[in-house]
């Protein structure tokens, strides 16, 4: 027996259990409070609050509209199957077991039911609710949609279609078809619970109203297919075909599969007005709903499975060349989608390889050849420009050009940032987190194509006394957002009170210290704001501190990339924002991307896939794991170092995804392209990561005939960066000032290296840049399809197997540092070039440029200097007779010693042979056979020359191991 006192004590349990749970609703809904509201603040001070105030309401009108309607007709459809319930259950009355226990459960429900059928459907309403706030960007897009102006080549809808409305209508279809399910299932238990359906016993099993019910809802769920089947045929032209790896509709899903769609959609019709009105005027049972649904999944195995497939096995794999249309289809589709229309391919003969004396006096090529690689001179930057160790440059730096007295040259540059994980645990405290160790200070720059003894040149921002001119000088060095700034900080201070944020800093001993008086950063003037940030960031120093007080501000989100990414949700952020110099003040450009889902015909392409190489990770930020089929640099952003200005600019003035989320957030969120300032647009680069996809593209799209791309014998590759520690990734592109075939003077352009699909040997060239207009121009030079010229791989092999510098690198051990491999056009062939750095060990040492390496055809460069390796390179012993670069020398065979002949003979033959398997290697263009053949030459040359000395044998010259 249940004593008092213990129903006491769970009356008390069940209080304490509502005032905990009370709690904790309230803590929840201050939270998120304070988050939209600290959020807002944000946005009003930047002057974006239309991005919060649209993406807000979207998202919480889709989820009250999809939780209450879904709710609602789930909730409905409960207390339908309740209302037709029969008045009397049969089988209660002789108390049957199932029924019995059934009676408990109805009893339970008895003075419930209303409260548990509304709970049951706003419960699963809410859920649904979820779902569809988290589609608000297919629902802006849906809402303003563009014509692109371009019509599918199947249906003849504007590309507009796909893009803007059929993302959302999938996504209703989905909805519709699960909560008539959810519904269907409910009313089932509902009338089983009453009576309504059973499972057993005698007489009819259904009700009339029961199965009037269940079928209507049968029949909704066959119609809302038949809808289903119409947009399914045209999101077709987004699948893949596997015959010649394209995507879109291919031969069977146009002559096979769309038809039977059709026949599907008209069939599914039928069938729901059949169940509806057979089930209960005609027949008034269950027999015609599963009749007529079995003969629909047989039609829909049978048309739209058995018989695409069998003209796809017995017709399209017999004669593939039926895919050749829609291959077509493909490339024109996949061009437009990715901006490559334009782009077409140079022929570069490239077929010199015999080194131009030119080189040796050329000063508009030779002389702006990029020697500091901005991955690996960050270490020096470091050393050279830190001044105090909380500071830092990074692992890697950016590359941009500047104009000083009409030269072009590019930079390497890097700005003084704070690195808070390089304070000492006793400087970690709140103090010196927020309000003390605030900024950065100064971009410090080098020309990129310059080496003061074996450092970089500083030119302008040098605080360590390395450079005494500052050719980029700049009003407002300060640095509070930038790519290291992941701390909030609390700046500015009250009248009278001393400056405390560490500013300038100096390589003297004295501190120097300063307030911030910009605009940047959320104005903390009240108590309110204190308290909400105090609740944001569980701080109470924002109500206690001295250094919080009316004249303070907080900033942050301080990076460039998710400041970015938060003013503007829809975009996609490149991966590697720079700062610049404009006007006096430092800038960060970032490049911003475009993107859609459902552009038919188009590629479909991984972003992080595409986009990854050696310098992810380091330098650039990884793309996330995003499938897209459309892209376009569309916005150019900037993010003031000093006071976190966000300007968008519009650069692609004719991108319809720009324009319709532009019309989304009432129109005046991207300023138009002509209020981009002169001094701003003379730094815009070519975007990398969308070039990186174009050049993934470019591999097979550079063919624009079908019948080459189906057969894909000129497919290419982006070639593994050389340099051995970076574990086969990528080779990344560079920025380089150079001038490409056809262009007179040198200018600032990405380059990267293509290479045969099958070989190493060089394919083609990919340059982008801006013509004298700022219009993107992306360029391809396309060497002959038998050319022998080598790619970045067999290249770096020759300048690895030159003797000095094999000798060199086996000496330096680890301690050298290969710089980026450049693959320059020069004199109707290709010269590569190589720095090579050296780090000595101990503490606070940095790379510094030892030798350069560079390599033309045949021959290879090796000297302290670039200008020297050249003169190696172009041969200042006399002219080198042109040789085709698949034949190597040839030793010359020494005088045969009387004896031991057998050894000797043996150590000739195994040169002989080697100089063999490495000719034939080599004209195969495979790296890793070329690489085996040529260390066994040079085995066989020691093993030959060990044998000359023990027969006493001279032999002169020696063989050489270089072909």
């Amino acid at each position: 027996m249940v004593s008092p006192d213990s129903v006491v004590i769970n009356r008390r349990g069940r209080l304490a259990l509502r005032v905990l749970i009370g709690l904790l609703a309230l803590m929840l809904l201050v939270s998120a409070i304070v988050g939209v509201w600290t959020d807002w603040l944000w946005y009003d001070e930047l002057g974006f609050t239309s991005v919060m105030k649209t993406q807000l309401l979207t998202r919480l009108s889709l989820f009250v509209v999809a939780w209450l309607v879904i709710g609602t007709l789930l909730t409905a459809n409960l207390f339908l199957a309740y209302r037709f319930r029969p008045l009397l259950v049969p089988g209660e009355l002789d108390g049957s077991p199932g029924d019995s226990s059934l009676f408990r459960y109805r009893l339970l429900l008895a003075n419930r039911v209303g409260k548990v059928f509304v709970t049951v459907g706003l419960l699963i309403g809410f859920f649904f609710g979820l779902s569809a706030q988290g589609e608000w960007k297919s629902w802006l897009l849906f809402m303003n949609e563009q014509p692109f102006g371009i019509k599918d080549p199947q249906f003849n809808l504007d590309i507009g279609f796909y893009v803007f409305e059929l993302p959302f209508w999938q996504f209703l279809l989905g909805i519709g078809f699960a909560t008539i399910t959810i519904a269907l299932l409910g009313s089932i238990a509902v009338h089983f619970l009453y009576g309504g359906v059973r499972i057993s016993g005698s007489g009819d099993r259904i009700t009339t109203a029961a199965r009037a019910h269940i079928t209507i809802l049968i029949g909704l769920f066959v119609a809302l297919k038949a809808v289903a089947y119409s947009f399914d045929k045209k999101a077709l032209l987004l699948g893949h075909v596997s015959t010649y790896d394209f995507y879109g509709a291919g031969y069977s899903d146009v002559e096979a599969l769309i038809p039977a769609k059709d026949i599907l959609t008209y069939l599914a019709v039928v069938v729901a007005l059949a169940i509806v009105i057979f089930s209960n005027a005609v027949m008034r049972n269950l027999t015609w709903p599963g009749v007529s649904l079995g003969l629909l999944a047989i039609s829909a195995i049978v048309i739209g499975g058995v018989y695409p497939w069998s003209v796809q096995s017995f017709k399209v794999e017999q004669t593939q060349t039926l895919e050749v249309p829609y291959a077509q289809r493909a490339i024109e589709a996949t061009r437009q989608a990715y901006g490559l229309s334009g782009v077409g391919s140079v022929n570069y003969q490239a077929a010199n390889t015999v080194p131009p004396a030119s080189l040796n006096t050329d000063k508009k090529i030779v002389n702006k050849i990029r020697l500091l690689d901005p991955a690996v001179v960050g270490e020096s930057f470091n050393q050279l420009e830190q001044v105090r160790s909380w500071y830092s440059f990074g692992a890697s730096l950016d590359i941009d050009r500047y104009t000083i007295n009409g030269e072009t040259r590019d930079y390497v540059v890097g700005l003084r940032a704070l690195d808070y994980s390089k304070l000492a645990d006793s400087q970690k405290n709140w103090q010196n987190l927020h309000t003390v160790y605030t900024h950065g200070y100064g971009l410090v720059a080098a020309p990129a194509d310059t080496i003061c003894d074996g450092k970089p040149c500083f030119v302008s921002g040098s605080l360590s006394g390395a450079s005494t001119t500052d050719q980029l000088p700049v009003a407002q060095p300060r640095v509070y957002y930038g790519e290291g700034a992941t701390e909030y900080a609390v700046v500015g201070r009250a009248a009278g009170q001393p400056d405390v944020e560490y500013d300038r800093p100096t390589s003297g001993a004295e501190a120097q210290y300063t307030a911030y008086d910009g605009k940047g950063g959320v104005k903390l003037d009240s108590t309110l704001r204190r308290v909400l940030y105090s609740l944001e960031h569980q701080e109470t120093r924002f109500l206690l501190s001295d250094a919080v007080s009316n004249d303070s501000r907080i900033m942050y989100v301080r990076q460039p990339r998710e400041r970015v990414a938060k003013v503007a949700p829809f975009l996609t952020i490149d991966g590697d924002p720079y700062p610049t110099i404009v006007d006096g003040r430092i800038v960060w450009i970032v490049d911003a991307y475009t993107t859609a889902t459902h552009y038919p015909y188009a590629h479909q392409i991984d972003l992080r896939e595409a986009t990854s190489d050696s310098h992810t990770g380091a330098g650039n930020v990884a793309q996330p794991r995003q499938v897209v089929t459309y892209m376009r640099n569309s916005v150019k952003a900037t993010v003031d170092a000093y006071d976190g200005t966000v300007k968008l600019y519009e650069f692609d003035d004719n991108d319809p995804v720009l324009k319709a989320w532009n019309s989304a957030f009432g129109g005046d969120l991207i300023l138009p392209r002509a209020q981009i300032p002169k001094a701003l647009a003379e730094h815009f680069r070519y975007p990398e990561d969308l070039f990186k996809v174009q050049r993934d593209l470019l591999t097979r799209y550079h063919m624009t005939n079908a019948a080459d791309f189906a057969v894909g014998p000129d497919r290419w590759k982006v070639p593994n960066d050389p340099a051995p520690t970076h574990n086969g990734k990528s080779q990344p592109p560079y920025y380089l000032v150079t001038a490409m075939p056809g262009q007179t003077d040198p200018e600032f352009q990405l380059v990267a290296a293509l290479t045969p699909n099958n070989k190493e040997n060089l394919a083609a060239l990919l340059s982008g840049r801006y013509d004298a207009q700022g219009r993107p121009q992306l360029s391809i030079f396309e060497l002959p399809r038998d050319t022998q010229i080598a790619g970045p791989g067999l290249a770096q092999q020759k300048m690895e197997n030159e003797p000095d510098v094999r000798s060199d690198l086996k000496i330096w051990g680890d301690t050298a540092i290969r710089g980026n491999l450049l693959s320059l056009p020069f004199g109707d062939g290709m010269l590569y070039v190589e720095p090579i750095y050296l780090r000595s060990t101990g503490a606070n040492t940095y790379p510094q440029l030892k030798r350069v390496i560079v390599n033309y055809g045949e021959r290879v460069g090796y000297a302290e200097t670039l200008p020297a390796a050249i003169a190696k390179l172009v041969g200042t012993n006399g002219p080198v007779t042109p040789t085709t670069p698949t034949t190597p020398t040839t030793p010359t065979t020494p005088t045969t010693p009387t004896a031991p002949g057998g050894e000797l003979a043996a150590a000739a033959a195994k040169v002989q042979k080697a100089i063999v398997d490495l000719r034939a290697a080599q004209q195969s263009g495979d790296f890793e056979a070329y690489g085996k053949a040529l260390a066994a030459l040079d085995t066989a040359i020691k093993e030959f020359e060990a044998a000359s000395k023990k027969a006493g044998v001279s032999v002169s010259p020696s063989p050489s191991a270089a072909p």
